[in-house]
């Protein structure tokens, strides 16, 4: 599939780009910039906050005054862990006068697993993470969620950045060969795969194209993917860039084996080295449970469809999913029961057994690599001039040098290649990409407007003295990324209040120049987290597998096969962090999709932030909120007698801060009305009122 690329300034001349390199900022190497100096006393500026007040000064603007110290804790929480501050953590912080006290804040919170868990989540949106493939059938990528795991590990790790992007690229081919290494190159694994195409040769593009895309957009900020067919129509990378680049993936062999369409799990599956487990003789056994549950299905197959029949045939997981599904047609009660208890029996053997375990690796063809040519217009059936692997020449790169590896490594090493290249010091966009993302997380948007784009149609940065100098640190101090949110966090332009300034707003409309902190809804697994954390059921429980919440029955019938591919479990079974929701690709958590959580489908480098109608609607009527409301009315009970009490321990819960006497009583006079005027009893009247508590713009907002 073709993209196309629109742009309001239409086609450029290639003559049309010659100035740009020359100029554009994105494309020069990163400068030495000296620390405006201030006058002492002067807003107590760190070198962070000297960059900024620099240029509010210029201005005539004055930066907002300091936020106050449950809005800052709140704010701190949210940007490093994605959760509240607990009420004990509220109360601590709030009696520590000492001058460090947020500094011991950012400390522990750094330190906390949480910490991968928020950033990790925000990485996942850049490579399009998903545990499916889509089109049709939208059938699992076996063990994705390892990859998953990998990532928050990495960030709680404080893995150094260029060792990151370089796993991820060529971790199998970087020595020592580690099941680490490659478990990261399930990056090159993400994408949309049609096992079935009409044109297999133009799928396989299709998929190095998504590869390319997110690649260059990710880790360089270049929309290198809209010179797939044509010359770039406004930076200055060209077809032959194009294709250079993509030649560095065309080794890899596709998801789908050509000659042997039956063997497609080798192509992206590969044994893990150190995480073997022993293997036990159960083989008998496990034939012989086999052979009873395949005639138990059988007979519920022979009840179905022929194109039900047809699904079935092409995988065990689809098999299986269509006879737990179809019970009923084809098995009388005791067969069932048996079907149950042969699935037990063969649990209980995989478990005993313990196979090698497994990840969503790639492969390579062989170890030299495959011939690319540049495709005319883009199709896949007409190769022209032939190319080999490079970088994007408007940045002045070096040949490319391809390091010969050992015989135990098939490979033909032009990925690592391209790894130390884009972590390198002759790479002027890997630390700015970077380093513009931390500074997005943490003060909301980015120095770089379009954080995935820093070419000529992409924003200008609006301190690029600042941009370089933290780019420059980042590098030096070895790419450690919890180094430099530590400096963003403590700066006093993180603390700055989101309160509006009339004078500042009309110098800068736009907030350019950080005169304030922009108060932000919280995103879709922020809110889901905070409801499940305020209910007093979030389960802190990391990695492994992804749960399933449930999904009412009218949305499951949206999907192709209606209910296949998403588990059953409870709102409480199933509590754990937002991140670790399995990622359907056709099927989104409600509550997720309607609070703007990213379609998988491509890279997001910002999320759009909405407001309408359904998402009242789903808080206030949902089956989500409206149980997770009896589960914090049940909390709030447990710890509270009397009315009042119950009133101010539910809003301390959803405002993560004292309540007022108002705020109190404006509460007592809604439970009152409850039970007078619409005839609710105690219980009842305190469902409602932490119903509507959760839906206070104080707790889907942080200031």
């Amino acid at each position: 599939m073709l993209k196309l690329c629109v742009v309001a300034l239409g086609t450029l001349s290639a003559s049309a780009h010659e100035p740009a390199k020359e100029s554009h900022w994105a494309f020069e190497g990163i400068r030495s910039t000296e620390t405006p100096a201030i006058a002492a006393g002067a807003w107590n500026a760190s070198r962070i906050d000297a960059f900024i007040f620099e240029k509010l000064r210029a201005r005539g603007i004055e930066p907002n005054p300091r936020a106050s110290k449950t809005e800052l804790l709140k704010r701190t929480h949210y940007a490093i862990t994605g959760l509240p501050p607990s009420l004990d953590e509220i109360e601590a912080f709030l009696a520590d006068d000492e001058p460090a006290a947020l500094e011991k804040v950012v400390d522990r919170l750094l330190a906390s697993p949480a910490f991968g868990e928020r950033w990790g989540r925000r990485w996942l949106d850049l490579v399009r993470f998903a545990e499916t493939n889509s089109f049709e059938n939208d059938e699992l990528k076996p063990n994705a969620w390892r990859y998953r795991d990998w990532v928050i590990a990495a960030f709680n790790d404080d893995k150094p950045y260029d060792a990151f992007l370089q796993q991820q690229i060529a971790g199998d081919e970087m020595l020592p060969v580690t099941a680490e290494g490659l478990i990261a190159t399930g990056y090159l694994r993400l994408g949309a795969w049609d096992f079935d195409p009409t044109d297999r040769l133009a799928a396989q593009y299709d998929d190095i194209d998504g590869i390319v895309a997110t690649t260059s957009q990710v880790f360089l900020g270049l929309t290198l993917d809209c010179a797939r067919c044509h010359d770039h129509k406004i930076d200055p990378l060209t077809q032959r860039d194009y294709y250079s680049f993509l030649a560095f993936f065309r080794n890899l062999l596709p998801h789908v084996k050509e000659e042997e369409p039956g063997l497609v799990l080798e192509n992206y599956q590969r044994d893990l080295p150190g995480l073997e487990a022993p293997v036990h003789p159960f083989h008998a056994d496990r034939q012989s449970i086999h052979a009873e549950s395949r005639d138990l299905e059988d007979r519920v197959l022979a009840q179905l469809s022929h194109e039900d029949r047809i699904e079935a045939s092409k995988s065990t997981l689809v098999r299986r999913e269509l006879v737990e599904a179809n019970q009923s047609l084809g098995l009388d009660e005791y067969q069932i029961k048996r079907y149950d208890e042969l699935k037990d029996k063969l649990a209980e053997l995989n478990a005993k057994e313990k196979p090698p375990a497994r990840g969503l690796c790639v492969r390579e063809r062989s170890r030299s690599p495959r011939d690319t040519w540049i495709l005319a217009r883009g199709n896949a059936h007409a190769p022209g001039e032939k190319v080999e692997p490079g970088f994007p020449r408007i940045l002045n790169p070096p040949k490319p040098s391809f390091p010969k590896l050992p015989p135990e490594i098939p490979s033909s090493g032009v990925r690592i290649a391209l790894a130390s290249w884009i972590a390198s010091d002759q790479n002027p966009l890997a630390a700015r990409v970077a380093v513009n993302r931390l500074w997005q997380g943490v003060i909301g948007r980015g120095i770089v407007r379009s954080p995935n784009d820093f070419g000529l149609r992409g924003a200008r940065p609006t301190h690029p003295e600042l941009l370089d100098v933290l780019a420059t640190d980042f590098v030096v101090s070895g790419w450690q990324t919890k180094r430099a949110l530590r400096e963003i966090a403590l700066s006093n332009t993180f603390a700055q209040s989101s309160r509006p300034n009339a004078k500042s707003r009309a110098r800068d409309l736009e907030n350019d120049l950080f005169w304030r902190i922009e108060m932000r809804r919280l995103s879709a697994e922020e809110i889901r987290d905070s409801v499940l954390d305020t209910a007093g059921i979030l389960r802190r429980r990391m990695g492994g597998h992804g749960v399933y919440p449930p999904i009412p029955r009218e949305v499951l019938a949206t999907q192709s096969r209606p209910g296949i591919g998403w588990g059953l479990a409870s709102f409480t079974s199933s509590a754990r962090r937002s991140v670790y929701v399995h990622q359907k690709r056709t099927l989104m958590l409600p509550i997720l999709a309607i609070f703007d959580a990213p379609v998988p489908d491509s890279s997001c480098a910002v999320r759009f932030t909405s407001t309408q109608p359904t998402q009242a609607l789903s808080m206030l009527n949902g089956g989500f909120a409206n149980v997770m409301a009896k589960l914090f009315a049940r909390r709030v009970s447990k710890n509270a007698e009397s009315a009042k009490a119950r009133v101010e321990l539910a809003l301390r819960l959803v405002l993560r801060r004292s309540p007022s006497v108002a705020e109190v009583e404006r509460g007592l006079r809604f439970l009152a009305d409850s039970q007078s005027k619409f005839q609710l009893d105690a219980d009842a009247a305190l469902r409602s009122f932490c119903l509507l508590a959760m839906n206070l713009n104080e707790f889907l907002y942080v200031d």
